[in-house]
């Protein structure tokens, strides 16, 4: 081989080097761009145009066959005229409409009604309390004690203290919001300081009423848990729930692990029915039975069947579950046909389980071996009537600390944090047992007795 065709080689190489150093340039502009994409938080790019968000046809909801809307039969409901209003104004003719005769001297014939609903300006009222004292014949002065509460030259009453609460964990509103609402709505002068020492007096005579709930959760036949990441001084904490029907126990913690349900209920729920996600500190905790969330199986399986689009086993583990959950909506316990219908879905369980899915699926191979572990949790609510079948009543009750963080922004203390959970779960138990909250908040503002934390 001569050194021209080395030479023309060397050339043709070159050229080469030059195009892959072109073609790698550009691949990396691509890639950055990829990596730093644009977005609604960088861009004017609108949030629903965001990579990686959820597709509208990803909901788990089934179609019901019924059209959007009201449905037939239902119960209206309407604004209604009072019975005994508060004001009356009688409207009477003083002419004729026809030929202007005076109608004063006329019997008035009562015709139509309407009524108007409003609400006077709202103005504070300052109570004040003198304290006089009275000598008796023996020379003793006695000085009349304030009462209980009463203990600055001025302070706020109980009911601002329950509308603190209120506007704080019901309807979120951040600080310098809520201060600007009670000085333009109500004209109460209050400071930021003002409004965390109100909430932090308030919680602390919600703890009786905490304390209670947190027992009566204990004590339950089903109990709901969750837990979610919340911001504390920009550090990561948890907020966790246990919850019923009719009660809500939040708690604030540093950490997601047993810790914590050590330290709230340290003796697990040996006489319960425990629903969750499938956490392991959850799987862990001592409990009657437990129940596995089917709604977090199911987005787990929508997307394993998305990545693994030609294999079965996947489509045939969701098409059971919903049958599943079919079936104990259709039938109920009660149907003689029930049994019959629950031993076919078993059945049907017992045979994916003991005909696995591809090895090479590593995913969806990993999902059947956790089905394999969990295999006495997944149907716990075809056997136990009042269980459901997932955990949504559990992500429901936290769910208003992630809202009321995107209003509000993190929590500055931990303490905040726990206060806030300690009204909320009042709150919640309240709604779910269909009080009036602001009135519920008065009557512990008012009667409670103040702990400390």
């Amino acid at each position: 081989m001569n050194i021209e065709v080395l030479i023309r080689r060397l050339e043709a190489l070159e050229k080469k080097v030059e195009t892959l150093e072109k073609e790698n340039a550009f691949l990396k502009e691509r890639l950055t761009k990829y990596e730093n994409p644009k977005n609604s938080r960088n861009s004017s790019i609108p949030p629903s145009k965001d990579e990686n968000r959820p597709k509208k046809n990803q909901s788990l909801r089934t179609p019901s066959g019924k059209k959007s809307g009201g449905q037939k039969g239902r119960e209206g409901k309407t604004l209604e005229m009072t019975a005994a209003p508060n004001v009356v104004i009688e409207l009477q003719p003083d002419y004729c409409n026809n030929c202007g005769a005076s109608l004063q001297d006329r019997p008035p014939i009562k015709g139509k009604s309407r009524q108007i609903v409003d609400i006077p300006p709202i103005k504070a009222i300052y109570t004040e309390y003198q304290s006089f004292g009275k000598i008796c014949s023996c020379g003793c002065q006695t000085i009349a004690d304030f009462p209980q509460g009463v203990h600055a030259p001025v302070s706020y009453g109980e009911n601002i203290e329950a509308l603190v609460a209120y506007f704080h964990a019901r309807q979120y509103l951040p600080f310098a919001r809520l201060k600007e609402t009670l000085n333009d709505a109500f004209g109460i002068p209050i400071s930021e300081g003002g409004v965390h020492c109100l909430l932090r007096r308030f919680a602390q005579k919600t703890t009786p009423i905490y304390q209670r709930i947190k027992q009566r959760v204990q004590d339950s036949e089903v109990v709901g848990t969750d837990e979610s990441g919340v911001k504390v001084n920009s550090c990561k904490h948890l907020v966790w729930t246990w919850q019923t029907q009719k009660l809500t126990y939040i708690a604030h913690s540093d950490n997601r692990g047993s810790e914590t349900i050590d330290r709230e209920f340290p003796g697990g729920f040996p006489q319960s029915i425990l629903v969750h996600d499938g956490w392991r500190a959850q799987i862990k905790t001592v409990s009657k039975y437990h129940q596995t969330c089917l709604a977090h199986l199911q987005r787990i399986l929508n997307y394993l069947n998305q990545l693994y689009p030609k294999q079965k086993w996947g489509t045939n583990f969701i098409k059971l579950l919903y049958d599943a959950q079919k079936l104990k909506n259709k039938l109920g316990f009660s149907n003689k046909q029930y049994n019959i219908d629950r031993a076919l879905i078993i059945k049907r369980f017992d045979y994916l389980l003991n005909n696995p899915p591809n090895q090479k699926q590593k995913e969806l191979y990993t999902f059947y071996k956790r089905m394999l572990r969990e295999r006495q949790h997944i149907f716990t609510f075809l056997f136990i009537e009042n269980v459901p079948p997932d955990n949504n009543a559990s992500e429901r009750a936290i769910r208003n600390v992630k809202v009321k963080q995107k209003i509000s922004g993190q929590f500055k203390e931990e303490h905040a944090a726990q206060n806030f959970a300690k009204i909320r779960s009042v709150i919640d138990t309240t709604i779910k047992n269909g009080l009036n909250v602001l009135e519920a908040l008065a009557l512990i503002a008012k009667f409670g007795l103040q702990t400390s934390d």
